[in-house]
């Protein structure tokens, strides 16, 4: 099946050309396996222009110094924590910097609950061991040991998930950037460029906390929500127009106007308060983050190409923003009904969400 079927590709495949941009242009010093050099490692994230003239469009809007001191860091031979509430763009930065720095965002370990150590470290392919005895044909490598054997960047994703004595399967792999196989009676050598970022939810903390232990070969950094209205909006604006286009959505059916006023109400409910601070608001206790406001235009989008008129309504609105709101049928719920007779209500031009929305509760 063509890649152009896909319906996500990986970053290193669907920002490409600009990655082949940068490395033509990139003539600063590189550490070792690294595709990039840290300058145009920032570049890629955070955007700009080349002189030939090229574009690199931004992968994250925020604050530079953290995209800064995550990259440097990953150059260092510290391993990068990114922490947040859902919906912050852990994850996403987490690909990218992969991406720029080792051509390669697929080394990946997917923190669960009920995760073995074997995951982390390696496996065997019982056919073989059975046959064989232990061998290294027999082993299964996990991505993390092949990222220490290519000199690569390896993620770990919902850290927290993780159990405790599996987590602490990483602390030699950090500390001493070996993985031992008593079985085979050797080990593996990270080589120069390995490097790990794992990313962790810090509002539901999972299933475990970090040993103080692990913790500490870590270098954590917070990724924070977006700071402003307007920086918030861009990036929903941007990642809906990216996935609207890999779901042949015309961008046309959702309006910055419509994603501007979803956009506030998840401020306002996530702050506690309107946007000119004059009202305080019950918070209800789903997390409202960026990535939800994403999820919802997308689907609003969808119910108008497919089922309305073409272009964004309340109606198609309202369905999708009381399920992203509405998570408890009682704490919520409450907190979203004062919001529209406070707020909805009396807002110049919110009049048919507040109808729409009015409708769906059966009110």
């Amino acid at each position: 099946m063509s890649a152009n079927a896909a319906i996500r590709l990986q970053a290193e495949d669907a920002y490409a050309e600009e990655l082949k941009a940068l490395q033509a242009a990139d003539d600063r010093p590189r550490p070792t396996n690294w595709n990039l050099s840290p300058w145009a490692v920032m570049i890629y994230l955070m955007g700009g222009e080349l002189e030939d003239g090229t574009r690199i469009s931004p992968k994250y809007f925020g604050n530079r110094r953290l995209i800064e001191v995550a990259v440097a860091t990953l150059a260092t031979d510290r391993a990068l924590l990114l922490t947040g509430i859902p919906g912050t763009a852990k994850t996403w930065v987490s690909e990218h910097l992969a991406a720029a720095i080792s051509g390669n965002s697929k080394r990946l370990v997917q923190g669960t609950a009920g995760m073995a150590e074997e995951s982390l470290r390696y496996g065997w392919n019982y056919a073989r061991l059975l046959s064989e005895g232990p061998s290294e044909k027999a082993m299964v490598p996990s991505p993390v040991m092949v990222a220490m054997q290519e000199g690569r960047i390896a993620r770990v994703e919902e850290l927290t998930r993780i159990p405790s004595d599996v987590q602490d399967a990483l602390i030699t792999i950090l500390s001493e950037k070996a993985l031992p196989i008593p079985e085979l009676n050797s080990e593996v050598r990270a080589q120069r460029g390995f490097n790990l970022i794992a990313t962790a939810n810090d509002r539901d903390r999972g299933v475990n906390e970090l040993s103080s232990a692990l913790r500490r070969r870590f270098n954590t950094v917070s990724m924070p929500l977006p700071a402003t209205l307007e920086e918030e909006v861009e990036i929903v604006r941007q990642r809906v127009a990216q996935i609207g286009s890999t779901l042949e959505l015309p961008p046309q059916a959702a309006p910055v106007e419509e994603i501007r006023r979803l956009v506030t109400i998840f401020r306002e409910l996530r702050n506690g308060k309107t946007e000119d601070s004059r009202r305080k608001l019950k918070v209800p206790s789903s997390t409202l983050s960026t990535a939800e406001a994403i999820s919802v235009i997308n689907s609003g989008q969808a119910l108008a190409v497919h089922f309305g008129e073409g272009e964004i309504r309340a109606e198609d609105i309202a369905g999708s923003l009381l399920g992203a709101i509405v998570k408890d049928p009682v704490q919520d719920l409450a907190a979203w009904e004062e919001y529209l007779e406070t707020v909805v209500k009396e807002r110049k031009g919110w009049g048919n969400l507040y109808e729409a929305s009015r409708g769906l509760l059966g009110k």
